[in-house]
C-alpha cells in the first residue's frame, strides 16, 4: 500500500493511498481533498482504465471537485473520492470477484479511520455499500432498509430542478416551468427522474439517450424523441445535459440554440475557457457542481445527530436554488461568470474553515 501526504507528494491534497487488493489483485484508490470542513465524502468509481495512473488521476479530479461541491452547498463536509480500477476492457465482476473488489477497497477506506466516507457512484449501488459496511462504518448512501437514504438519483435531480427554475428566473423573468421546452440529454437514473419532475411540472420535453430502449420512457413521459446527435443543438428554453462530461466545448457553444444549459451531468465544460464562450454568447450556465449537489446534500442528512430524515433532506436539496440564485447575483455583481462566482463562494467557505 502506498500512503502518501500531500506535502512529499507536491500535492494539493491532504492524503492519498493506493493499495493492490489482497483478494482481488485490483489498485483501490482513496483520495482525501480537504477535510478543512469535516470528514471527505465521495463516492466510490468502480470503472475501468488504462493503468494505475489513469486511475489516480480520476481519483484526485474527482475530490477535488467534491471538496467545492460540498462548500458551495454549505456542508459540513470535505471533498473525497474512491476508485476500484478495472483492467481497460474488462467486464464489471459480478459474484465472488465482485465481493472480493469491495471488500479490498472498504479495507482502504478503513485505513483513513472517519477522515474519508464512502458512498455510491458510477459502476457501485447501494447492494455494493452493504458488503463495505461488513467491513467499515464509515459508509454513507445505504439502503433505506439499513437505515441509510436509498438511491441518491431522486435527489440529485431535484436539485437539478430546482437550479433550472433558478436559471429559467434569472433568463425569463420567472421560475414557473410550465410551457418551458427542456432537452434531457440522458435518460440514465437522475435524467429519467430529473425528466418526470420536469413533465410534472409542465414542461415540453425533447428526450435522447444512447440506449434506444429508453424511448419506451419517453412515450410514458409525453415526451418527444430526438436524435442524440440533434439535442446539443435543439431550438429549446433549457438544454440539460446528464450524460457524459466535456459536452461543452468551443464548437457545441458556437451551436447552441438554447439560452439556458442546467443539467445534472459532471464537467459539463471541456475546460474552464468555456464559460467564458458561454457567457460571450448570452448563454445562461448553472454551474454543474452547483446543480448536481442534491446527492451529496441529501446524504450528509444521515450524518446528522438524529440520523437521516427524509423531510430535512427535501428542505435542504431545494434550498439548490436558492445557492444557484446566490451564485448568479454574484456573477452579475462582479461582472464574472456562473462559474467564477460559485468557486469563489466555495473557495472562500473551505478558507473560513482553514482549509486552503
Amino acid at each position: 500500500m502506498a500512503r502518501t501526504p500531500a506535502a512529499d507528494a507536491g500535492l494539493e491534497h491532504e492524503e492519498v493511498l493506493l493499495r493492490r487488493g489482497p483478494r482481488s489483485g485490483l489498485t483501490t484508490v482513496v483520495a482525501v481533498h480537504s477535510t478543512a470542513r469535516g470528514p471527505s465524502l465521495g463516492g466510490c468509481r468502480m470503472w475501468r482504465y488504462d493503468g494505475h495512473d489513469a486511475a489516480l488521476a480520476d481519483a484526485l479530479r474527482l475530490s477535488r471537485a467534491m471538496t467545492w461541491k460540498s462548500a458551495v452547498a454549505g456542508l459540513p463536509l470535505g471533498g473525497g473520492k474512491g476508485v476500484i480500477a478495472l483492467p481497460a476492457g474488462a467486464p464489471a465482476p459480478t459474484g465472488a470477484a465482485r465481493r472480493a473488489a469491495l471488500l479490498d477497497f472498504a479495507e482502504t477506506v478503513a485505513v483513513l479511520d472517519g477522515r474519508y466516507v464512502t458512498a455510491e457512484d458510477v459502476g457501485t449501488s447501494a447492494r455494493d455499500l452493504g458488503v463495505m459496511a461488513g467491513v467499515t462504518p464509515h459508509v454513507a448512501g445505504l439502503s433505506r432498509a439499513r437505515g441509510g437514504s436509498g438511491d441518491p438519483s431522486p435527489w440529485t435531480a431535484l436539485g437539478v430542478l430546482e437550479s433550472i427554475r433558478a436559471s429559467c428566473e434569472r433568463a425569463f423573468g420567472s421560475a414557473d416551468l410550465r410551457g418551458r421546452s427542456v432537452a434531457v440529454v440522458g435518460l440514465g437514473h437522475v435524467g429519467l427522474a430529473l425528466a418526470g419532475l420536469l413533465a410534472r411540472a409542465g414542461a415540453t420535453l425533447l428526450v435522447t439517450d444512447i440506449v434506444a430502449a429508453r424511448r419506451e420512457d419517453a412515450a410514458r413521459l409525453g415526451a418527444r424523441w430526438i436524435a442524440s446527435g440533434r439535442a446539443l443543438t435543439a431550438p429549446v428554453d433549457v438544454l440539460a445535459p446528464c450524460a457524459l462530461g466535456g459536452v461543452l466545448d468551443a464548437d457545441a457553444v458556437a451551436a447552441l440554440q438554447a439560452p439556458v444549459v442546467a443539467g445534472a451531468a459532471n464537467n459539463q465544460l471541456a475546460d474552464d475557457a468555456v464559460a467564458g464562450l458561454l457567457a460571450d454568447r448570452g448563454v445562461l450556465w448553472a454551474p454543474d457542481f452547483v446543480a448536481n449537489a442534491g446527492g451529496i446534500v441529501n446524504i450528509s442528512v444521515e450524518l446528522e445527530p438524529d440520523g437521516y430524515d427524509p423531510r430535512l433532506a427535501r428542505r435542504r436539496v431545494r434550498g439548490i436554488g436558492e445557492t444557484m440564485r446566490t451564485v448568479f447575483a454574484q456573477a452579475d455583481a462582479t461582472g464574472s461568470t456562473p462559474l467564477d462566482a460559485a468557486m469563489t463562494l466555495a473557495r472562500r467557505r473551505v478558507a473560513e474553515a482553514g482549509g486552503t
